[in-house]
């Protein structure tokens, strides 16, 4: 799955500092999703517009679940490009959860209006994109603007989908824990069973399908 918008016109004269944040024309990446039991695993890559700063990005960690909703937006209305994708639980289990998250981050670049001249991602691992050259940068998502911006946006995406979730599948707490290995939910999934939305490759949800062949 992959959301992105339409292209606005770059300013001119990008080049400033040899800082991250002032690379013409440098995509951030981030995901979201790669810790819970449950769920897609998100991933977006944002091009900001240093035209139309953004005042408060930070790694979406570190904000209130009300200042990341507010920034998304914002995000959105005021970068060049901007795009996210997603891998499936199914795609988690088929493959793994690293070369499921590479693959969103991959999708994620693929589908910005404009071509990144660089990209940023944010950890030790590099997505297979060849467009561009590709730097990583541990705790980027607290480094650099416009990988914090794509923190945002992953986390923004990663927790709709978890109210969703809540609807659909009421009594396994998916509004508060966001699909993470909670005690809660660990109890919920004992009590009620395995959900199609969870991960049946992970821990404890593995062994709790086991238990339940042996039974």
């Amino acid at each position: 799955m992959r959301k992105a918008q339409q292209p606005h016109e770059p300013a001119d004269d990008l080049f400033g500092a040899p800082d991250p944040d002032e690379l013409e024309l440098a995509a951030g990446v981030d995901e979201a999703g790669r810790g819970p039991l449950a769920g897609p695993v998100y991933a977006a890559a944002v091009i900001l517009d240093p035209a139309r700063p953004i005042e408060g990005l930070r790694d979406s960690k570190k904000l209130t679940p009300e200042k990341r909703e507010e920034l998304a937006a914002i995000i959105k209305e005021r970068a060049l490009a901007w795009s996210i994708a997603s891998s499936s639980s199914e795609e988690i289990d088929r493959t793994d959860i690293l070369r499921a998250t590479m693959r969103a981050m991959a999708e994620a670049l693929e589908g910005l209006a404009v071509q990144p001249r660089c990209v940023l991602v944010d950890g030790n691992r590099t997505p297979p994109y060849r467009k561009a050259p590709v730097v990583t940068i541990v705790k980027g998502d607290d480094k650099v603007q416009c990988i914090s911006a794509a923190s945002i946006l992953a986390k923004t995406a990663h927790d709709a989908v978890f109210d969703e979730y809540e609807r659909e599948y009421p009594g396994y707490g998916f509004a508060q824990h966001k699909g993470y290995g909670t005690k809660e939910h660990i109890e919920a999934i004992a009590a009620r069973g395995v959900l199609p939305v969870h991960r049946r490759t992970f821990e404890p949800i593995r062994s709790l399908i086991e238990q339940g062949r042996k039974a």
